[in-house]
């Protein structure tokens, strides 16, 4: 907890933003709220405190507070990375609220400002906000063009990666399979390149879905067998049980009904074991009816 004294004695000067910030990452908002009013009860203007007395008001659930705070912080900037990173904090506190197109004009503003300030880093990662929120409201046309755009900006293979990923998603809800999996290859070799483990394993697990989808078992076997070997040797549980679910699918649909219940019962134990309970809901949901 912070310190008493400390919290009743600050002022402008002493403000630290990062301070401030971690009470809020570790889930201590009342904190991070006490400490940004002593800064704003100084100066009023105190960019930094406005921006974390935002953040702090958004994690409790005061949404209206939190977004005029956020207003005052950007009046209060002169700066135009700052203006861009308060629109997109703005935005991921409709985001947050479920308040999801309220969020769309706040990540095109961060759009704008990337634009203006030249940043294709956060005009790709605005433009991907605003994709993600089109995604939540079953608006997949407008998540695609999204995702386009920032496809467009990957300045690297990681960045490519993630978007190929989220382009072949939007096509699978589409029900474009050809189109997914295309995009879906690409993604996991970007990511066996240059991903981690974790990216690794969750694009190839997807990949043998929708090898699956298009038919085409062999590969879907293959890729799933390959993932389930990197997990057993990296210690990677969870994507073990969903690569071991996806191939009980490839199994059932092929005809090899024993080998199917088998894996289920597998990816079910890893669930049990590892204490997941999300996991073995997942499990359940993806496989039912299958045997």
């Amino acid at each position: 907890m912070l310190n008493i004294l400390f919290i009743n004695n600050i002022n402008a000067e002493e403000f630290n933003i990062a301070t401030c910030n971690n009470a809020v990452d570790k889930r201590n908002p009342d904190a991070a709220l006490t400490l940004s009013n002593a800064a704003l009860a100084s100066n009023k203007g105190n960019k930094d405190a406005l921006i974390c007395k935002g953040r702090a008001l958004s994690a409790l659930g005061n949404l209206p507070e939190a977004t005029a705070t956020f207003k005052s912080a950007r009046e209060s900037s002169q700066d135009i990375f700052d203006k861009l990173i308060i629109s997109i904090l703005s935005g991921n506190a409709y985001v947050q609220a479920k308040q999801y197109t309220l969020a769309i004009p706040d990540y095109q503003q961060a759009v704008t400002d990337a634009q203006a300030s030249k940043n294709q880093k956060f005009e790709r990662i605005a433009h991907n906000l605003i994709g993600d929120v089109y995604l939540k409201t079953i608006q997949y046309d407008k998540a695609l063009a999204s995702y386009t755009l920032a496809n467009q900006l990957s300045a690297n293979d990681n960045e490519r990666g993630e978007s190929y990923e989220n382009l072949a998603h939007t096509h699978h809800l589409l029900n474009q399979n050809d189109l997914a999996l295309e995009y879906q290859i690409k993604a996991y070799f970007m990511h066996e390149r240059v991903g981690t483990l974790d990216q690794y394993a969750h694009s190839g697990i997807e990949l043998g879905r929708y090898y699956t989808e298009a038919k085409n078992y062999t590969s879907a076997e293959n890729t799933l067998n390959k993932i389930i070997q990197l997990a057993k040797e990296q210690g990677g549980a969870y994507y073990e049980a969903q690569a071991k679910y996806m191939l009980a699918k490839v199994k059932a649909v092929t005809g090899d009904k024993a080998s199917a219940k088998q894996l289920v019962a597998e990816a079910q134990q890893i669930a049990i074991s590892t204490q997941d309970a999300e996991l073995e809901q997942e499990i359940k949901q993806e496989t039912q009816g299958m045997l």
